[in-house]
């Protein structure tokens, strides 16, 4: 039987704040000082702390009429006045990544003083329930969708159990429920978010995804997909989308299905993905007549070392190495943009690593690139074997899983030289002169190519 915390009028209707815990933070104040000087370096971050969260939104369109529901972006709870603002709801809802728990748990801890029943989910909650529960009455494990309908019951009548778990029952995406989208202040947000599909069939040690809540690759039948497109047409006439998936096209059949009918709506998108894409003329000529105009995707790295073993399953990143700058290639002469990811300090790095992404990102031509430093973030295979080998350096210091933050002790160069290279390597990366070559070198070369082509 559950312990139930009991709060609250029996059986009543709710006021329900949903706050979203948005932002790109970083303790390292010389990279952010540079980041002012670099716009290249931060127009990608500063989109990401743009994106609404559409989970919550998602439980937002899960809850009975009846209840008033709100939705709050973190940067409208002042530390000051936090209580001021969360005074009146009867529960409030928190989800959280873990560079920003330690700030989800000061709202929490503010909405409970003024006396609002405070539940708490997403990646972190999931990995690490006990720490949370600190904070909250309540926490959603895994799959929120599969647990709210029980939450709001149980709050209704003042009795939260401590803690809702989803697993080992799956969320089916055939029943998601419309994103309450009208929520949204439209000024606030110049990209909107749809998902297509949940978790990835690949396994990288470093990833803290969706696969850490679910154990299935799923995806969203076409026909829900198009109604959630369709409404936010609605609201916003011409919108960029951004596609919440970890990993897109795991699913091609699904996706040859969606593009055309994608095709109709006249909308601008960007997706992450992995390189296998490129294998399939195909497929990007339907995601370009869609209107896909940039993927992301995890290279991780242009040296062997770092890559082998990253991929558990099957070192499956490591084998596609040899295949980059052919396969990049093959993506843009369709006119989509590739933005790479590079992960650095990965084991098998050296200080020759920094020059090493700096000669990839003009060798692959990419238009766009993404660094971050290596994270062993909590429920991560990374995270427990280092923690294993004694290499965490702040254990805990949840603020420091910002991607950009060292927070465990690299092998093959200092910690020293890895931030210091990082730093340095930014610089060059983010240039004036290195951006605009490779704005340059895409607009010249591979419009022209999609040209001929056509």
């Amino acid at each position: 039987m559950k312990s139930r915390i009991g709060k609250g009028k029996a059986g009543t209707q709710m006021k329900i704040g949903l706050i979203a815990m948005s932002g790109v933070r970083a303790c390292d104040q010389e990279l952010l000082e540079l980041g002012l000087t670099l716009p290249g370096f931060v127009e990608r971050s500063k989109t990401i702390a743009s994106l609404p969260s559409l989970g919550l939104l998602t439980l937002a369109g899960m809850t009975p009429d009846k209840h008033e529901v709100v939705y709050r972006d973190v940067e409208q709870i002042d530390d000051d006045d936090a209580e001021a603002l969360l005074i009146g709801f009867d529960l409030v809802a928190i989800s959280t990544f873990t560079a920003q728990a330690p700030e989800a748990y000061r709202v929490a801890d503010a909405a409970r003083r003024v006396g609002a029943q405070v539940v708490m989910g997403g990646l972190h909650v999931t990995v690490l329930p006990d720490e949370a529960l600190q904070h909250c009455d309540a926490v959603m494990v895994g799959e929120g969708e599969v647990c709210w309908p029980e939450i709001l019951e149980d709050a209704e009548h003042g009795q939260l159990a401590p803690v809702y778990r989803s697993q080992p029952r799956e969320f089916d995406l055939g029943q998601a429920p419309m994103p309450a989208y009208h929520l949204l202040d439209m000024d606030r947000y110049n990209r909107i978010t749809v998902q297509t599909t949940r978790g990835c069939p690949l396994r990288c040690e470093f990833c803290a995804s969706s696969i850490l809540l679910t154990n299935q690759y799923k995806v969203k039948p076409v026909e829900k997909v198009l109604a959630e497109v369709d409404a936010v047409i609605e609201r916003w006439p011409r919108p960029f989308l951004e596609f919440a998936d970890d990993n897109s096209f795991a699913n091609r059949r699904h996706w040859k299905r969606l593009l055309p009918e994608l095709a109709k709506r006249r909308v601008r998108w960007f997706t992450e993905t992995d390189i296998s894409i490129a294998d399939d003329d195909e497929l990007l000529m339907l995601m370009r007549r869609a209107g896909c105009a940039q993927v992301l995707i995890g290279l991780e790295s242009p040296v062997e070392e770092g890559l082998h073993r990253l991929e558990l399953r099957g070192d499956w990143k490591r084998r596609r190495l040899e295949s980059y700058a052919e396969a990049i290639h093959n993506i843009q002469s369709h006119g989509i943009r590739v933005n790479g990811c590079f992960v650095l300090g990965l084991d098998g790095h050296t200080p020759e690593i920094f020059d090493r992404v700096i000669d990839a990102a003009e060798r692959y031509e990419l238009f766009d690139v993404q660094v971050t430093l290596q994270t062993p973030f909590p429920g991560t295979p990374l995270y427990k074997r280092l923690k294993a080998e004694g290499r965490l350096t702040h254990d805990g210091r949840w603020e420091r899983c910002t991607l950009f933050d060292l927070n465990y002790e690299p092998r093959g160069m200092t910690a020293e030289q890895l931030t210091r290279g990082f730093r340095e390597m930014v610089v060059k990366l983010y240039s004036d002169e290195q951006t605009r070559w490779r704005r340059e070198t895409f607009n010249t070369k591979y419009r022209r190519a999609r040209r001929d082509a056509a």
